[in-house]
């Protein structure tokens, strides 16, 4: 079992940056992919990166490459994502999610577990 708490969300402009944070915690022995996905007003979750347990593969979404980039630090259980020249259509909030696999997966059904989600608000 995976206790996951997300952070770091908040209001910025267009332009701006903010490092979201997730810390792990309960049985983080074994190895687990990590990933964020987001949910916009109206729009169904998606998808928006993940991360292998050794750190060596990364995925995004189109929409983000190049903008975001996600890591994790294992001594610390953490993952993090760092989101620069935000835009205001990256309005969302932002979960965290672990998966009982080392390996990524970019469908939110293979997360087992979730963190509250933080609050992502771009202005233009």
């Amino acid at each position: 079992q995976v206790q996951l708490v997300d952070s770091g969300g908040g209001l910025v402009q267009a332009g701006g940056s903010l490092r979201l944070s997730c810390a792990a915690s309960g049985r983080t022995s074994s190895s687990y992919a990590m990933g964020w996905f987001r949910q916009a007003p109206g729009k169904e979750r998606e998808f928006v990166s993940t991360i292998s347990w050794s750190g060596a593969t990364t995925y995004y979404v189109d929409s983000v490459k190049g903008r975001f980039t996600i890591s994790r630090d294992n001594a610390k259980n953490t993952m993090y994502l760092q989101m620069n020249s935000l835009k205001p259509e990256d309005t969302a909030v932002y979960y965290c999610a672990a998966r009982d696999y080392s390996t990524t997966s970019r469908r939110a059904g293979e997360y087992a577990y979730w963190g509250q989600g933080t609050q992502v608000t771009v202005s233009s």
